[in-house]
């Protein structure tokens, strides 16, 4: 009898421009595994200080190494000039995260091209891009909006984080240089919780085809984070979650929904039930939920949960007004503090909607689905 072959899906993450190179650096750095990283950009000298994989200056030519000067159309060039180089990177990737900050140059410019490319070698694309601060000017924001519709065209998924919404989870006295780092750390954490699903097995596995059928053609989606500790920790990490500042709209809607558990060996099943019940209630009540939980005992008593909606009636989610929830309750305090109520935030349901019948864990995971690790047989 053969033995089973090992076939583990091929995914890369490319960061282009400069928010995008940095945010890549920031992945490294905190050692997300299970992923090749491509850096790609006009500035030489800024790319010689990334440690990707694979590093590719698209300014050779155009730009000679300078940058693209904060123009889109430049960085669209200079990526159009290395096509062939850009494919020959790519070839053999499952799933190319393609995640940049909109606004400047090469990254605004050369993630369509990037993302155009991956779809056509077959790769599940998804983009995970950041909009602009407000006080970053009003050109650079148009730069943006312009920059994420062309990008939305050539993804499978795009997922937009507002540099903006990270004002409402930062003290004010927040220095700029710990804004854009938080920007960084918000792009790991879309890539984070969507590859981890994938790169490493937990008591509930998932695996590329899992994530590809709710992500495939999605369209606009959202991702919301929370983590907690203490008593009720898991479902008040998905309320933080599913009601995140970093949310412009509700998930309220969403047919396809993607929930990451993560926490430590002392992650109980009823915790996972309840949270998941929690998400499910404020997603369309035929949506298709899939889940996955890590153990993590790094995590200690902390419990983090990630969850990207995406498949809306329209292609677009419905806006919502920024919550505005303090640093107690975002910061998973045994007693927060909010200011809204987060559920009534996330849901924003119309009065003549009907929520999903309860479901049991039972019913949510066949048995067969959960590995029981030697010890617990």
């Amino acid at each position: 009898m053969a033995s089973p072959q090992n076939y583990l899906a091929v995914i890369k993450v490319v960061g282009i421009g400069g928010g995008g190179v940095n945010a890549i650096n920031r992945m490294i750095d905190v050692g997300l595994k299970g992923v090749e990283f491509i850096a790609i950009n006009t500035d030489a000298q800024h790319l010689l200080m990334s440690d990707a994989d694979v590093k590719l200056d698209i300014g050779r030519k155009s730009t000679r190494g300078l940058g693209a000067g904060a123009a889109p159309e430049k960085g669209r060039e200079a990526a159009l000039d290395h096509i062939d180089e850009i494919e020959e990177i790519l070839r053999g990737a499952d799933m190319v995260f393609v995640t940049a900050g909109e606004g400047g140059g090469t990254g605004t410019g050369g993630a369509p091209v990037v993302a155009k490319i991956a779809r056509e070698i077959g790769a599940l694309t998804i983009g995970v891009v950041t909009k602009p601060f407000s006080f970053e000017g009003k050109i650079r924001t148009a730069q943006a909006d312009e920059g994420i519709e062309a990008l939305r065209s050539e993804v499978d998924t795009l997922i937009v984080i507002p540099n903006d919404r990270l004002l409402a989870i930062s003290d004010r006295s927040i220095t700029a240089v710990d804004a854009f780092k938080s920007a960084d750390q918000v792009l790991l954490s879309g890539v984070q919780g969507i590859t981890e699903i994938i790169t490493q097995p937990g008591l509930i596995n998932l695996d590329f085809a899992d994530v590809k059928t709710v992500m495939t053609g999605a369209g606009s989606a959202l991702m919301g984070i929370g983590s907690a500790r203490g008593e009720n920790r898991a479902i008040r990490a998905a309320e933080l979650a599913i009601s995140s500042p970093l949310l412009e709209a509700s998930i309220d809607g969403a047919m396809g929904v993607l929930l990451s558990v993560a926490g430590g060996s002392d992650l109980g099943l009823f915790e996972i039930n309840e949270a998941c019940e929690l998400v499910q209630a404020a997603a369309h009540p035929n949506a298709k939920i899939i889940f996955g939980t890590t153990i993590d005992d790094a995590l200690g008593d902390e419990v983090r949960i990630t969850v990207i909606a995406a498949g809306f009636d329209g292609g677009e989610p419905k806006k919502v007004s920024v919550p505005v929830i303090n640093a107690a309750t975002l910061a998973g305090n045994a007693n927060p503090v909010a200011s809204n109520d987060p559920l009534a935030v996330a849901l924003d349901l119309e009065s003549d909607f009907t929520p999903r019948p309860r479901v049991t864990f039972e019913e949510l995971v066949a048995e067969d689905e959960i590995d029981v690790p030697d010890f617990m047989k």
